[in-house]
């Protein structure tokens, strides 16, 4: 009967000490992943403005040296399939030499990189590289002058 007893103190303290010990790991491991997701979300949007460089008439030496800053950044939080994307990009431009490389497969490999990106941040998605659209802005007014 004393055994009885006595597992009727300790057992729902034991339980109760568990269960905050459970709610206070899983939540400190929630909020460092919603943190780590910020931070790539974050850098991700950085190389994705700076992909600009790479397509279309907006393709300016300034924006593929800023693509570059982000790029050697990107090793130290990119997935492998973002980083191997965008190598593969990187091994394009050096095979073209210096020329614009074709612009069907050029938006094809940064529709990849972008698409690799989203599949780091959310896990799966049903889109392509094709769902990507690049729209190339152009400021007519500089054009009249």
């Amino acid at each position: 009967m004393e055994i009885k007893n006595a597992l009727l103190i300790v057992l729902p303290i034991l339980t109760a000490t568990l269960s905050s010990y459970l709610t206070y790991y899983f939540t400190i491991k929630s909020r460092k992943r919603e943190a780590i997701n910020k931070f790539k979300e974050e850098k991700y949007s950085n190389l994705i403005i700076a992909l600009q460089g790479f397509v279309g008439s907006t393709a300016l030496a300034d924006t593929k040296i800023k693509f570059f800053e982000e790029q050697y950044k990107s090793w130290l939080y990119s997935s492998d399939e973002v980083i191997k994307s965008i190598n593969d990009l990187i091994k394009l431009l050096i095979k073209e030499e210096g020329n614009t490389p074709n612009p069907e497969l050029g938006r094809e490999m940064i529709g990849t990189i972008i698409l690799k990106m989203r599949r780091d941040l959310l896990g799966k998605t049903n889109l392509t590289y094709k769902d990507f659209r690049y729209i190339d802005v152009v400021d007519r007014s500089k054009s009249k002058k």
